[in-house]
């Protein structure tokens, strides 16, 4: 695989999503370490989306969610479940869309910088096993677009764990 993602900036979202997925796809391919695949989706999604921050959260001791691979600045380490987007996302096994993360009760402010995130949970099992993270430092810069194609790298992590 090329160390260089190649998608059409001027497009639409849908259009570089379309791009970008089978690139995510063909980076895992093959690769069996979850840490290692987890780096470069949230590298792809960083860059090929334009996206202000893209992380992961991985549950650990069944009610902490504890940061894994992400791409941006510095981050929140640990998040209780039912807390913020991210913990209430793993308490409620459901992708949470906010278009304005000061108007969602308990938001956990990693970076002022942030003003809408969408929170995607993988599941092993029927139990969340991670978070995807995905912000913005646009107010709502997420729609039903960005849910359906992250949802299929959602997908695709699933059958990684």
């Amino acid at each position: 695989m090329a160390e260089e993602l190649i998608i059409p900036q001027e497009t639409d979202k849908k259009a570089r999503y379309e791009a970008l997925l089978p690139q995510i796809e063909a980076l895992t391919m093959g690769e069996e370490d979850l840490i290692a695949n987890l780096s470069n989706i949230a590298a792809a999604l960083r860059y090929g989306m334009g996206y202000f921050w893209v992380g992961f959260y991985l549950v650990k001791a069944h009610d902490m969610l504890v940061l894994g691979p992400f791409q941006g600045p510095i981050a929140c380490t640990r998040i209780p479940k039912g807390r913020g987007v991210c913990g209430t996302a793993f308490a409620e096994k459901k992708v949470i869309l906010v278009e304005d993360v000061e108007a969602f009760p308990g938001h956990i402010a990693c970076s002022s910088d942030s003003k809408s995130e969408i929170v995607l949970p993988a599941l092993k099992d029927g139990e969340v096993a991670l978070i995807l993270d995905v912000d913005s430092d646009k107010l709502g810069d997420f729609d039903a677009v960005d849910e359906a194609y992250l949802s299929k790298v959602m997908k695709l992590i699933e059958k990684m764990l």
